[in-house]
C-alpha cells in the first residue's frame, strides 16, 4: 500500500469518528458557516497581488518535521501583508501535524484560504464551512470522476470554490463544471517524486478559463516566471518558506525578489 492509500484508509476512520462526534446540524450552527466567502479563483488573477498560495505546514510523510516553531497566526500574517493570493492550512494531524485551530487562527486574515486535506465525505465540506475556509481541495488520485463532480457540487451548494488537484494525463478526466481551479502536483502522491515538468506538460491540456495552479517544487521566483509564461496564474509553495527559521521573513524576501 503507498502513501496515498494509508493517508486515505486513516482519514476514512478520521471522518467516521468526528461524526460520531460532531452531528452535521452542530457544524452548520457555528459563528463562521454562513459568513460571506472569498474568491481565491478572483485573488489568483489580481493585479495587485502575486498569485502566491502560502501554505502553512508543520510537517509532511516525505520531509518529517519542517517547522515546530513558527506559529500559525505569525506566519499566515506575514503572508497575507506581503502580497500572497491566497493561504493553505494543512488541517490533517496524523500525517501533517495539523488542525481546524490552525485554519481558525488563520482566519483573522481577510484573504481566501483553502482547506488543505485529503477530502473524501460531504462531511469534511461542512466541516470546512465551519471553520472558516473559502476553497476545498479535492484530490483526483484519490476520488473517481463521479465522486469529484459530487463532492464539487456540494461545495458550491456551501458557496465554496473548489481547487481540483491532479498529476497527470490520467487524471484530466476529473475535471468538471463544478471546479474553479484546476492544480498540477508536481509531486507524485504514491511515489513523493517532484517534477516541475509536469505541470509544464499537463497545462495546455487544462480549460484556459479555469485558473492552473502549479503546486510542490517551486523554490525560485525564476520557476513563478517560467510557470506564468505557461499559462499559469496561481503558485502553492509552503515547503520553500516552513523550512526556514522564520516562514515570514523566507516569504517576504521571495516577494522581493520576485
Amino acid at each position: 500500500m503507498n502513501i496515498l492509500d494509508t493517508i486515505i484508509a486513516r482519514k476514512k476512520e478520521e471522518v467516521a469518528i468526528r461524526k460520531a462526534t460532531v452531528s452535521l446540524d452542530q457544524l452548520e450552527k457555528s459563528q463562521l458557516y454562513t459568513r460571506p466567502t472569498l474568491s481565491l479563483a478572483a485573488s489568483l488573477v489580481h493585479p495587485q497581488r502575486t498569485g502566491i498560495i502560502a501554505e502553512y505546514k508543520r510537517k509532511s510523510p516525505s520531509k518529517g518535521i519542517i517547522n515546530a516553531n513558527a506559529q500559525v497566526a505569525d506566519v499566515t500574517r506575514a503572508y497575507t501583508q506581503f502580497g500572497a493570493s491566497g493561504l493553505s492550512v494543512l488541517t490533517d494531524e496524523h500525517f501533517f501535524g495539523g488542525s481546524s485551530d490552525d485554519l481558525l487562527a488563520a482566519r483573522e486574515n481577510n484573504i481566501p484560504i483553502l482547506r488543505k486535506d485529503f477530502i473524501i465525505d460531504e462531511y469534511q465540506i461542512a466541516e470546512a464551512r465551519a471553520i472558516g475556509a473559502d476553497v476545498i481541495l479535492l484530490i483526483a488520485a484519490n476520488l473517481t470522476t463521479v465522486q469529484v463532480q459530487q463532492l464539487a457540487a456540494y461545495a458550491k451548494s456551501l458557496q465554496l470554490e473548489v481547487l481540483l488537484e491532479i498529476h497527470d494525463e490520467t487524471e484530466l478526466d476529473h475535471i468538471c463544471d463544478e471546479v474553479d481551479m484546476v492544480g498540477v502536483n508536481n509531486r507524485n502522491l504514491k511515489t513523493f517524486e517532484v517534477d516541475i515538468n509536469t505541470s509544464l506538460r499537463l497545462i495546455s491540456r487544462m480549460p484556459a478559463h479555469k485558473p492552473g495552479v502549479a503546486e510542490s517544487g517551486i523554490s525560485s521566483p525564476e520557476t513563478i516566471k517560467t510557470l506564468r509564461q505557461a499559462g499559469f496564474k496561481g503558485f502553492l509553495i509552503g515547503e520553500n518558506f516552513m523550512k526556514q527559521p522564520d516562514p515570514s521573513v523566507a516569504f517576504a524576501d521571495f516577494v522581493k525578489q520576485l
